[in-house]
């Protein structure tokens, strides 16, 4: 998307992330309509990021009819076997390694450093044994990155789209 710019009389044009806002949205619209968690938790924040970063580095929103596509595709990318955080390493080092110029990318950076570097203390997922639901006071906790508790989050909201 081009760039907006203030009022156009100046020459100088203020860079607006219009892709990456437009992610933000549309992660933060699918995990609204999940009803999975409050949008005040840290937990949102990290599936909302982690959402955002795979519908822009997806080559990039979509909108309307073209969005119901790409669903699928997202889904692909958030399953749990899809090795999600090397894709998005490779995606953002050749976004830098081509210039990735404009204001995007630093927003999708930020997200990123955000869930890789911030551990949440959450349920030990791999310690669950199958069909107990977590949330008992004596189930297993761990840290873990941000990313690897968002990501399912996601994962789920796409699914219940």
């Amino acid at each position: 998307m081009r760039p907006e710019s203030t009022n156009g009389t100046s020459g100088d044009e203020l860079l607006v992330p219009m892709d990456w806002m437009y992610a933000e949205y549309i992660a933060d619209e699918l995990l609204r309509t999940g009803d999975l968690m409050p949008p005040t938790t840290i937990e949102f924040q990290a599936g909302r990021d982690a959402l955002a970063l795979t519908v822009f580095l997806s080559e990039g929103p979509a909108g309307g009819a073209r969005m119901v596509a790409r669903l699928d595709e997202w889904l692909s990318l958030t399953a749990y076997d899809a090795r999600w955080r090397e894709w998005v390493c490779a995606r953002i080092g050749a976004l830098v390694e081509a210039g990735g110029q404009g204001p995007d990318l630093p927003l999708a950076l930020a997200a990123w450093r955000w869930l890789d570097d911030t551990e949440l203390f959450a349920a030990d997922l791999d310690a669950v044994a199958p069909g107990v639901v977590p949330g008992g006071d004596d189930e297993p906790r761990v840290w873990t990155p941000a990313w690897q508790l968002g990501l399912p989050l996601g994962h789920l909201a796409i699914h219940l789209f």
